[in-house]
């Protein structure tokens, strides 16, 4: 593809990347294959192809964000199956970083629509405040879920019940089983640990098992990546996790740092490129994207223990869009799955996205809905007693119409090698 940046745009690190990125595109239309809202939609401007010709023009001639241009890319779920299927290596993922970025700060949204989004923003990331306004939301669920639009998503999103908090968020440090293997820490998450605690229960104890010691770093918090992918600041956030984990690097050491939820770990992955500007930080933002890992990742390489529960269910695993497109991790959980006695079958149609993808069931609820029904169409056709898979989002998204429990990955590997069986079996 041709640009026309100037050379003082040129200056500005961003749009260098953006010209980079635009230039490898060559217009075969393979992304929108594989695009979720171009499959639902069939509009040219919401598959990536057409959204790359809308975010060239603007950042080419300096426009301010418009209404077309919002509305399209708030459709776009950012779940990178164009970037898997793309011939070409375009990294989507900057581009449309980008044009949010500048749509936050050029376009004026309705106020009801910049109401919500504020609050989405300053109560999802801390989870004090998302507990609150969890059990609050919870006791009004069943008018909130009744109602329409985005409230009524929103409300049949909540849980009938607010899990009671969980005992591994806290900073501590959990000693390994035997000979200690490896030293790591755990991003416990914020949403998470308000809403399944019990997968950073089942991390750690499926960690401290296969000998690894396990850190909950003090300081640590939101990774970022809910307010970065709303177009927001999330440097703060990024910063002070990088501070917490390298106090932590620089003091006892850590051979790697463990995310259980795959979009979290895209964002921390992509901590070296988010503060490569920032002299302060730039260095250890690039050592700490590169010792973070996937739980399933980690496990993989440091190899599973045989099972001692006898499970063998028949499990249909959905493989989160941040997974195995973010972070190309797409056969180690099945294997893993596998190992541990469980009969794994993939989901039909798996590379396309269950409309979870942070908020957006929240700020897209029809787009979400139509997905998520898609999703549980290709689930049910496999038969499984139960659904795997590695993303809080997606658990919350599918739970409320699956026919079989949704659980995470780690929960299962837990249990097969000597944990308690997963609540949501019961």
């Amino acid at each position: 593809m041709q640009t026309a940046f100037t050379l003082a745009q040129l200056a500005d690190p961003k749009l260098e990347d953006a010209n980079a990125v635009l230039r490898k595109c060559v217009h075969c239309g393979f992304c929108n294959t594989t695009c979720p809202t171009f499959a639902l939609l069939g509009d040219e401007l919401d598959g990536p192809r057409g959204r790359i010709y809308l975010m060239k023009d603007m950042l080419e001639h300096g426009r301010v964000a418009s209404a077309q241009v919002a509305l399209h890319i708030d459709r776009c779920l950012s779940c990178l199956a164009c970037v898997t299927a793309c011939p070409s290596g375009v990294d989507y993922r900057r581009l449309v970083d980008l044009a949010r970025q500048r749509i936050e700060a050029t376009f004026r949204r309705p106020a009801l629509d910049r109401l919500l989004r504020a609050m989405i923003a300053g109560v999802l990331p801390r989870p004090l405040l998302f507990r609150m306004a969890s059990v609050a939301g919870s006791a009004l669920r069943p008018v909130l879920a009744v109602l329409p639009g985005r409230l009524g998503a929103m409300g049949q999103l909540l849980p009938a019940r607010v899990p009671a908090p969980g005992l591994v968020e806290k900073p501590q440090v959990f000693a390994a089983e035997g000979p200690r293997r490896q030293r790591v820490a755990l991003l416990t998450g914020c949403v998470q640990s308000v809403l399944g605690p019990e997968i950073n229960a089942a991390t750690v104890r499926l960690l401290t098992r296969h000998g690894c010691e396990v850190v909950v770093a003090k300081g640590v918090g939101c990774c970022g990546g809910l307010v970065h992918h709303m177009g927001r600041d999330a440097l703060g956030f990024a910063r002070a996790n990088i501070d917490a984990w390298t106090a932590e690097l620089n003091g006892h050491g850590l051979d790697a740092i463990i995310v259980n939820t795959s979009g979290c770990g895209v964002t921390v992955k992509d901590y070296g490129h988010m503060l490569r500007e920032d002299a302060r930080y730039a260095a250890n933002a690039a050592r700490i994207a590169a010792l973070a890992k996937d739980v399933c990742e980690f496990m993989h390489a440091l190899g599973l223990k045989a099972p001692v529960a006898s499970t063998g269910q028949r499990v249909a695993y959905h493989a989160p869009c941040s997974l195995q497109h973010g972070q190309q991790i797409r056969d180690e959980p099945k294997r893993l799955l596998a190992a541990a006695g469980f009969a794994v079958f993939d989901v039909p149609d798996g590379h396309l996205c269950c409309g979870s993808a942070g908020t957006y069931n929240m700020l897209q609820p029809e787009l979400a809905g139509a997905l998520r029904e898609r999703k549980l169409a290709n689930i049910a056709r496999t038969s499984p007693a139960l659904v795997a898979t590695g993303n809080l989002g997606c658990i919350v998204q599918l739970q409320e119409g699956a026919r079989v429990p949704v659980v995470h990955t780690v929960e299962l590997l837990d249990w097969a090698t000597g944990g308690p069986a997963p609540a949501a079996l019961s």
